[in-house]
């Protein structure tokens, strides 16, 4: 497992999900609340899961140059982020849009059926 993950398993969660992941949760946020396109959480994200493996590294003697620890810590990075950015948009959606839409679900919204008169 420390070969794949290129750290041990308690590093990988706790530098690559607990402090990237909220790290890549608040980039998802702030991406959305500011109306950019999803694809902008991407770049964002992949520039913290080479983060993530220079801490791994400098930190706790990790693997730097590990291709399967980046391509793990980037997928897990990027799904937070792009569930976030998924969230917030659809919040934002019914909140500033209270008349046309009603939530669906976490990640979505629907039009509003109208009333019967």
């Amino acid at each position: 497992m420390e070969e794949l993950l290129g750290s041990s398993l308690s590093v990988f969660i706790g530098v690559t999900v607990v402090i990237c992941g909220l790290a890549s949760f608040m980039t998802g946020q702030a991406l959305a609340g500011t109306w950019r396109p999803m694809w902008q959480v991407f770049p964002y994200c992949l520039l913290l899961a080479a983060a993530n493996r220079f801490f791994s590294f400098a930190l706790f003697d990790g693997s730097l140059f590990s291709l399967s620890g980046f391509v793990i810590a980037a997928a897990v990075i990027c799904a937070i982020g792009a569930g976030a950015y998924m969230a917030t948009r659809a919040h934002k959606m019914v909140m500033q849009y209270p008349w046309l839409y009603e939530r669906s679900g976490l990640f979505s919204w629907r039009p509003k059926q109208q009333e019967a008169k």
